[in-house]
């Protein structure tokens, strides 16, 4: 019999805002059907004897409490004894997460991973998109300083992001060309994605969320005044949202691409029925969000997917 516990490798719960946080509005559900919840760091991930051990902590959530988690105990623990992992952190996706995917490569045989470390690593979330570019604003990548002036000519206002960054950090709006800050920015992240931008962010963009290969519900978020950044981190305010035919046809093409890559749990952007080009497999957001916008608990959707 396998333990009926679930590891989570994520950032530490000090850091989280219960409010928002998907990972402990995950965690909050399964341990509701008797689960332990056991919490560890990235950087305390060791092969040890060909074992993979972690040292972490036994955690409790529960949100009437104004401190919504209580550390049970500390201590180390060889990750085969879990029935699931779910890897939470935040990116950059840089070399320690890189490194954390292979090291639970070696024990994705023995225990259930989600998403799978192998597919993390493959489905890069920006240059993925490539493969959609047909339902994307104007887009390029690149490091070439040349391809980024062309570019520019053609649309006069360009959105310029690096490829392994999240939530709306390092984002850039560039109503003229300025090779001096184009230059410093590709110094910084090698390759960069330019997009024409879409004036309509103001209204705000639309995040779907993607459970095993399924389409299972989406919210708008919409940039606080002045400000073209729809991550709620940024200060964009969440809104109940359908999405339209177009949308949910692009949606399901995607999901069931992602299915067949391994990806459990994604999450997709569209900013006036444009695919974005940020596909969320490292730990997608707003499950938590949807469920005191709708009432909708994909929480559950998700561990009944899982068949836990």
């Amino acid at each position: 019999m396998i333990n009926k516990i679930v590891a989570i490798q994520g950032n530490h719960p000090s850091k989280l805002n219960s409010e928002t946080d998907t990972s402990v509005f995950l965690a909050h559900e399964i341990q509701s059907k008797n689960y332990k919840i056991f919490y560890y760091d990235p950087k305390d991930l060791s092969v040890i004897n060909s074992k993979v051990i972690a040292s972490g902590f036994f955690i409790k959530f529960n949100y009437k409490d104004k401190k919504f988690f209580k550390i049970l105990k500390k201590q180390k623990l060889n990750l085969t004894k879990c029935k699931f992992i779910l890897i939470r952190q935040d990116p950059p996706f840089n070399l320690e997460y890189i490194s954390a995917t292979y090291i639970l490569d070696t024990i994705k045989d023995k225990v259930k991973i989600l998403n799978n470390p192998t597919s993390i690593r493959n489905v890069s979330e920006k240059l993925y998109s490539a493969r959609y570019q047909k339902f994307m604003p104007s887009t390029i990548f690149t490091q070439n300083i040349s391809e980024i002036k062309n570019f520019f000519k053609i649309h006069k206002k360009v959105i310029i992001k690096p490829i392994h960054s999240y939530g709306g950090n390092d984002i850039h709006l560039l109503n003229k060309f300025n090779s001096k800050l184009i230059n410093q920015f590709i110094k910084r992240h090698d390759h960069i994605m330019c997009q024409k931008f879409l004036p309509k962010i103001s209204k705000g963009d639309k995040r779907v969320f993607l459970i095993n290969g399924q389409v299972c519900g989406a919210i708008s978020r919409v940039p606080k005044h002045g400000s073209f950044l729809s991550n709620m981190s940024k200060g964009a305010k969440p809104i109940n949202v359908q999405l339209t035919k177009t949308e949910h046809k692009i949606s399901k093409l995607i999901a069931k691409d992602l299915k067949k890559e391994n990806i459990f749990f994604a999450g997709i952007d569209f900013i006036d029925q444009k695919l974005n080009g940020d596909i969320n497999v490292t730990s997608p957001t707003g499950l938590k969000t949807l469920y005191d916008l709708s009432g909708v608990n994909l929480a559950k959707i998700f561990w009944k997917e899982l068949k836990a």
